[in-house]
Formats: C-alpha cells, sequence, structure tokens
C-alpha cells in the first residue's frame, strides 16, 4: 500500500501539468494574440504590432504594418490546431503561453519571420530569432517600424499630457504638422530618432519650424 502512495505522489507533478496544457483550434485575434480552443491566449516572449500600427517605407510613404502583420499570421495559422503551455496571466485575464503547431514553437517562427519582436522585457528566448530576421531583412525589418511597446507608451503619455499634435519630418526633410481630424493624422507615427515630436498648440509647432500639413 505504501508503495502505491509513493508511485501516486510521484506522478502527480506530471499528471497536474499536462492537465494545464491546452489544446484546440486557433483562431487569429491578432499576431500575437489567439483563441485557442476558445481560450484567449497571448503568446508568451513576444511583441507584435499593434492592428492600428503603421510604419513608413524607404520613401517615407507609411502602410499599415500591424494589419499586414496580423494577416500574415493568419493566412499560416488560423484554423491549425496548438497546443500550448501556460505560464501566466496577465491584467487583462489572458493566459501568457508558449503554443506549438505541428510541434514547432510558433512564437519563433512569428519572430524569425520578421512580423514581430522579441519582448525583451519579459523574455529573451527570441532575440536570437529576431537578430536572424534582421540580419535577412524579413518582414518588418525592411521598413522603419517603431515597436510596439514604445507605440503604446508613448500614445499614453500623449493622452494624459493633452498633447496630440504630431510633427512630422518627411523623406525630404520638410516639417510638417498635423491636427486631429486631418486625412492623414491617424497613419502619421512619431520617431524622435527622426527629431519628430509632440505638439500641444498650433502656435507652439509653428514656433518649432513646423508648418501645417495640408490635408
Amino acid at each position: 500500500m505504501l508503495r502505491i502512495c509513493l508511485v501516486f505522489v510521484l506522478l502527480l507533478p506530471t499528471l497536474t501539468h499536462a492537465a494545464e496544457r491546452l489544446a484546440g483550434r486557433v483562431d487569429v485575434i491578432d499576431a500575437d494574440t489567439w483563441d485557442v480552443g476558445g481560450v484567449r491566449v497571448r503568446l508568451h516572449g513576444i511583441d507584435a504590432p499593434e492592428l492600428d500600427q503603421t510604419c513608413q517605407d524607404s520613401d517615407g510613404s507609411s502602410w499599415p504594418c500591424g494589419a499586414w502583420a496580423t494577416h500574415r499570421v493568419r493566412q499560416k495559422y488560423q484554423g491549425q490546431t496548438a497546443s500550448c503551455v501556460p505560464l501566466d496571466r496577465d491584467r487583462y485575464g489572458r493566459i501568457i503561453a508558449q503554443c506549438k503547431v505541428e510541434r514547432v514553437d510558433v512564437a519563433a517562427q512569428i519572430v524569425g519571420q520578421g512580423l514581430a519582436f522579441a519582448y525583451r522585457k519579459y523574455s529573451d528566448v527570441y532575440v536570437r530569432a529576431e537578430k536572424g530576421a534582421k540580419v535577412r531583412n524579413r518582414g518588418l525589418h525592411q521598413t522603419q517600424v517603431q515597436v510596439p511597446w514604445v507605440h503604446r507608451a508613448e500614445g499614453k503619455t500623449k493622452s494624459s499630457e493633452g498633447c496630440r499634435i504630431k510633427g512630422n519630418v518627411s523623406s525630404k526633410g520638410e516639417k510638417a504638422f498635423h491636427v486631429p481630424g486631418q486625412t492623414y493624422y491617424a497613419k502619421t507615427r512619431i520617431s524622435a530618432a527622426k527629431g519628430e515630436r509632440w505638439f500641444c498648440s498650433t502656435a507652439e509647432a509653428r514656433a518649432a519650424g513646423w508648418r501645417a500639413a495640408r490635408r
């Protein structure tokens, strides 16, 4: 009897671990957030552009890179069966997990294809995959892109300070500011590295040398 109890105790961690796994059909919400068997999952260790995020080509034109990354991930994984190991739960109630499709780590594939970045704040597991994608100029690494965590932080700062006028620098070095409601306001992203900035008033923008955008 003692031997049987001992065997059960030894097996208990394995059984518990197995019970924590989840598996099911993949429904892609965005590039790093999926529903797996109806359970909302945030892929561990990676961060993809927000759905409304835009990037800039070499000629300065903007394009919807967040929607593009989601589309590419959806093309590859939608309807597939994933097996996930939950690691934590975030503040939105989503399960943070490492997931595999056909025994391959999907986060490593997504980062390796240049569709997301290694989320170094939480893990360095995918740093090597990101470096490989950057060297090979894959996906988002072909364009001017703001990493998602900076994009989100910038949005929060803008909102909290009430400074919503965007001072943009074109590929020709021309400075123009965009105000909410203009045609290209939503698509305009601010890059401090290019000398772009936020303004709290049109007077402040003009005084700094920016002109009003035509549209």
